[in-house]
């Protein structure tokens, strides 16, 4: 009835190293290097990241090999917004230093956020034996295997992260997560409670805390959970849509509607925004609106829960019974209970 739940995505490894030692007796363009790179990490740590940058480009500038410098512009560009940007300083980094594993470890995330998740697992097993005892690292490496469709060896790796660290919120919100995508809904709502107590303002667990209370229909209770997600992190598009979801079940489809465009303005591939979108114009009987949402869901994510019973409502308020009884059971097949229903009473 709702859209997944959103994972967390831990901190990168910032490299902030001082050279001193190192460049004591080097030449006059390596000691000028140094003093871009730390007049870069104090940039880095106030949160100049475009300071920062332009620091690090000078150090890399009088030093070409400077592979701390890579890293840590690769870090400032991923903070801000910059992740080719990103991938292609750790990239450069891992070339001019290939023992440098903090620069695998960082690379790891960029590539999973830009839909690389294989890449990153090769690059988090590259540095196993180091990191395997960081609860971070596990937490990441449970996240690649996550999006590689791996379930069972993503929790062995967020199993191990909240057993070197039972405060892990992160590893907690992301078992979570998969345990509710696997419809365990006990061990998730558990996990997202205490990731709560750990952090009450993660926006994260605070938007699949009103999911898990939108499953049980306490709709307004779960309307209050999201808000606090959105006061956290303005414009999400997940968490738009889920609001607007939430308003839909209250019978508040005008408010929906302006979350529901803004959502899918920020993230028109959300096959759930466009799944709920169509919901409102179905509810509203806009039955030639709502069937290309519907349709656009369907291409862009079939499994979305109950896609296929309302895309039967709105072939069968439009007079096509052939085409509900067929979106009717293929919903039935994937374990619809609506659908199911639905095929029963109007297709035999």
């Amino acid at each position: 009835m709702h859209p997944p739940f959103t994972s967390l995505r831990f901190r990168y490894l910032s490299l902030i190293f001082c050279y001193a030692l190192v460049l004591s007796c080097s030449n006059d363009k390596t000691d000028e290097a140094a003093q871009f790179f730390l007049r870069g990490n104090v940039q880095l740590q106030k949160r100049e990241y475009r300071e920062a940058i332009r620091y690090y480009t000078e150090a890399i500038g009088k030093k070409g090999d400077f592979a701390d410098a890579y890293s840590n512009r690769g870090l400032a560009r991923f903070r801000n917004g910059d992740r080719e940007g990103a991938l292609a300083d750790y990239t450069k980094a891992i070339q001019t230093d290939p023992d440098f594993e903090a620069a695998y470890f960082n690379r790891a995330e960029v590539l999973l956020d830009t839909g690389d998740p294989a890449s990153s697992l090769t690059d988090l097993q590259r540095i196993e034996k180091t990191y395997r005892d960081s609860t971070f690292y596990q937490t990441r490496l449970g996240d690649a295997y996550v999006r590689l469709n791996n379930p069972s060896m993503a929790q062995v790796a967020y199993d191990k992260a909240i057993q070197l660290n039972p405060k892990n919120a992160e590893a907690l919100t992301n078992r979570g997560a998969l345990f509710f995508n696997q419809k365990q809904y006990e061990a998730a709502d558990a996990d997202i409670s205490a990731a709560l107590k750990i952090n009450p303002d993660q926006p994260e667990a605070l938007n699949n805390k009103s999911l898990l209370l939108a499953r049980e229909s306490r709709f307004k209770e779960a309307l209050r959970f999201v808000d606090r997600a959105l006061s956290e992190q303005t414009g999400q598009p997940y968490y738009l849509n889920n609001k607007a979801y939430l308003l839909l079940m209250l019978n508040r489809p005008d408010e929906a509607l302006p979350l529901l465009r803004e959502s899918l303005r920020r993230d028109d591939t959300n096959a759930w925004a466009h799944r709920n979108l169509g919901l409102y114009f179905l509810n509203k009987k806009q039955s030639a609106e709502a069937l290309p949402e519907f349709l656009r869901a369907e291409k862009l994510d079939a499994s979305v829960d109950q896609l296929y019973f309302y895309l039967g409502q709105t072939y069968f308020t439009t007079g096509n019974r052939a085409k509900a009884c067929e979106a009717w059971s293929r919903g039935s097949t994937a374990g619809d209970e609506l659908a199911k229903k639905a095929k029963t009473t109007n297709c035999q």
